[in-house]
């Protein structure tokens, strides 16, 4: 499996403080707190993750 490619939200807080999103892996968004990159990671559908983004506008 291909290793995931996070980028570090825009709104990133000078504290790190925000999500990272790997989106290289088709099929998978995945999603993990930028505090504990080693930490567990939220996987999502492209279509799921869409939809939730949507959500937040």
């Amino acid at each position: 499996m291909p290793k995931l490619s996070f980028t570090k939200s825009s709104y990133s807080t000078p504290a790190n403080e925000c999500l990272e999103v790997a989106h290289n892996i088709p099929g998978t968004v995945a999603i993990r707190d930028s505090k504990t990159p080693n930490g567990p990671l939220l996987r999502l559908t492209p279509t799921s993750w869409t939809k939730f983004t949507a959500t937040l506008r």
